[in-house]
């Protein structure tokens, strides 16, 4: 397990949750990892229930990510379509893992390639450099 985020593993769900000492929900955890890795992401005050404005924000940011295209770096951030909405995000931490967040479990790790995973995962992104 990569030492940037064996410490995060069993943390609770928290909706709004941007406190690793406390709990965090799919965005806290990801900005959490993220800045591990020393890149600092923006911040979205929006509740899990609000699946539709998760995944308006999430296609208005779209510009400031690069799609990964062949091998996955680490950190990628891990969008995930539930129903229609891409509305819950993880990062891919390597070996064909990725951390994220759930209500029922908290912060825990699965494999990509895990069916209940693979068909939902809508891609994998890092923040586009600018030029």
């Amino acid at each position: 397990m990569s030492k940037h985020v064996e410490d995060l593993i069993g943390l609770p769900f928290i909706d709004g949750g941007r406190n690793p000492t406390v709990g965090l929900d799919c965005w806290g955890l990801s900005t959490e990892v993220f800045r591990r890795y020393g890149i600092i992401l923006p911040d979205y005050k929006i509740s899990c229930e609000d699946a539709s404005r998760i995944h308006s924000e999430v296609n208005e940011q779209r510009p400031c990510w690069r799609r990964c295209e062949g091998d996955i770096p680490i950190p990628a951030l891990v969008v995930i379509r539930f129903t229609v909405y891409c509305d819950h995000t993880g990062v891919y931490i390597g070996q064909g893992r990725f951390i994220h967040t759930r209500k029922r479990i908290g912060v825990n790790i699965d494999r990509i390639d895990n069916p209940a995973w693979a068909n939902r995962i809508e891609g994998f992104y890092v923040p586009e450099v600018k030029k």
